[in-house]
């Protein structure tokens, strides 16, 4: 009857560290995710994305004088010059601080998730633990009365080890997209050069606003959940060993199928919320 409990028991061990890292995840920044190995190449790949910006940022300069201004009278102007003049420097400044840009964004909504958790008042998640009336219950069934109960444990626990990895793999895909965009940045951020390319920077700063605002969402579920998980589905002792084991693993599935749904749509739910 060990083996039972222990299968249950090692499931909810991996739920629960799974569940213990995103906590530790959700307040790690890019540059310490990993020992910072990781953002160490991001940097250098963004300078070398640089120089390839600055010369794009020409390009859409150029581009947009030609498709905003008539002829090039109205270029002599002053009033068109300095504002040619304007767009171009604060589009170079975006490009060359934009790595600043980006991590002052990630650190505002860094604090919206440090604000949320110090609300709530959770150190971290509540553990999911197996009641001690269905250890006992399954401890003293017969052999031949156990066997289904291996069945239910199996697919139960199956499922509980499925959903952990599935949960913590959509958080670990955040980080992921944020090296992406940091990587990637300056070519995007050099469409502000001109007025009719500048739309393409401003979703992409919108985007990345999104993938940071994924963490305050992520936060949120673990909360609701770890406000789900101090009150454990409600064990009949009175049912039979399978039966029981059946009602909580099918009720504590439940509830954690609302969370890993709630993680995986965290980007959709942040673009419905904020519109981008």
């Amino acid at each position: 009857m060990n083996w039972i409990v222990e299968n249950l028991q090692n499931s909810l061990n991996t739920w629960n560290n799974k569940l213990n890292e995103i906590w530790s995840l959700i307040s790690t920044s890019p540059e310490n995710f990993k020992g910072g190995m990781i953002w160490n190449v991001i940097l250098n790949i963004n300078g070398g994305m640089q120089a390839i910006g600055l010369a794009l940022l020409v390009l859409f300069f150029v581009v947009g004088v030609m498709k905003t201004c008539g002829n090039f009278t109205e270029v002599k102007k002053p009033e068109h010059a300095l504002k040619l003049f304007i767009r171009f420097a604060i589009a170079k400044a975006i490009v060359t601080y934009g790595l600043e840009l980006m991590m002052a964004i990630f650190s505002i909504v860094q604090g919206v998730a440090s604000t949320i958790i110090n609300s709530a008042g959770l150190g971290g998640a509540n553990q999911s633990v197996l009641p001690n009336e269905m250890i006992t219950a399954i401890e003293e069934t017969s052999f031949f009365e156990s066997i289904p109960l291996w069945a239910v444990t199996l697919i139960g626990g199956l499922f509980v080890t499925v959903l952990s990895f599935i949960m913590i793999l959509s958080v670990y895909g955040r980080f992921f997209k944020l090296y992406l965009y940091t990587a990637i940045a300056p070519i995007p951020l050099s469409t502000f050069a001109g007025e009719p390319t500048q739309s393409v920077g401003k979703n992409f700063l919108k985007s990345y606003a999104g993938v940071c605002l994924e963490g305050a969402i992520i936060v949120l579920a673990c909360i609701i959940f770890s406000l789900f998980a101090s009150s454990p589905p409600v064990v009949n002792t009175n049912a039979s060993p399978v039966t029981m084991v059946w009602q909580y693993v099918g009720e504590l599935i439940f509830n954690m199928l609302i969370l890993v749904g709630t993680i995986k749509a965290s980007d959709r739910i942040v673009r419905e919320m904020m519109g981008l």
